[in-house]
């Protein structure tokens, strides 16, 4: 693991693989941690340079003023632009998680010259707040549950572990899985002030980020190998957003996870590394 500096901030990294091997630039919804360890190690032993960061105001990248972000969505797309080519100068593979799967949207849109493929997985392509009218939403009563319950003592390792294991049975996602990565995460946390935390735990510096313009529109515009993963119990991205994106894209592939929810099961890690070494 180490850090890179790009665009005057720096990025926390870290690599699998050998590094003349293509590069796969997977982009953290917000950590790193949001990628399996198996899945970096699957794609890996496929031949390829994995190197997987944390987006700004996480993990070991420059940590600013989550509550109040001096940056765009368009910055941190330059960001993985910059990133990929400090790697390596020739264009690697994006994929993006989450919220990092709208990083990686805007990136292969605004840098089309630095990518040469990419993957989106459990994510959806209009920015946060209310969907288009076409797109499922959020699923009500699950975000009522999730953001019902009291925040955590963030300076208490044990406490935040079970916040997100609770969360993650609400959501359909493994408790035991999440309860482990979120104690990593804490680990990897610069300091346990409520803003940091929910940043680094939560993501919730994006409910704060300028994500204009749109650019849904643009998506046929993508001209790249494309691979969409979305898990058909996802209850925060419903599938009808990854369904959307890969009626859009053209020549899109789409790889439904029926077990899965908002994360990569390890039982479909292989499935979805082999997905993606032949998408690009």
């Amino acid at each position: 693991m180490t850090t890179v500096d790009v665009n005057g901030i720096t990025l926390g990294v870290e690599s699998f693989g050998n590094d003349d091997a293509p590069l796969v630039l997977l982009a953290g919804g917000t950590t790193m941690l949001s990628w399996p360890d198996a899945l970096c190690e699957r794609l890996a032993a496929g031949g390829r340079r994995v190197v997987r960061y944390d987006l700004r105001d996480s993990g070991e990248s420059t940590t600013a003023h989550p509550q109040e972000p001096a940056y765009t969505l368009r910055d941190l797309a330059a960001d993985a632009a910059a990133l990929a080519d400090a790697l390596g100068g020739r264009p690697a593979h994006l994929a993006g998680i989450g919220v990092g799967g709208m990083v990686a949207q805007v990136a292969v849109l605004d840098h089309p010259g630095a990518f040469s493929a990419l993957t989106l997985v459990g994510t959806r392509a209009v920015a946060p707040g209310p969907p288009d009218d076409d797109l499922p939403d959020h699923d009500g009563a699950t975000m009522s549950r999730l953001f019902a319950r009291p925040m955590p003592d963030w300076t208490d390792r044990e406490a935040v572990a079970e916040f997100a294991a609770a969360g993650a049975e609400i959501l359909g996602d493994d408790p035991a899985a999440a309860r482990a990565i979120a104690a990593r995460v804490w680990d990897r946390t610069p300091g346990t002030a409520a803003p940091v935390q929910t940043a680094n735990q939560m993501g919730m510096v994006f409910s704060r980020l300028d994500c204009a313009p749109r650019w849904r529109e643009r998506l046929p515009g993508i001209t790249v190998p494309t691979l969409v993963v979305h898990g058909r119990g996802n209850r925060f991205f419903p599938v009808g957003n990854g369904e959307a994106i890969a009626r859009e894209i053209p020549g899109a592939r789409l790889l439904i996870l029926e077990e899965a929810a908002t994360a990569i099961p390890p039982t479909r890690v292989g499935e979805v590394a082999e997905a993606m070494l032949i998408t690009g």
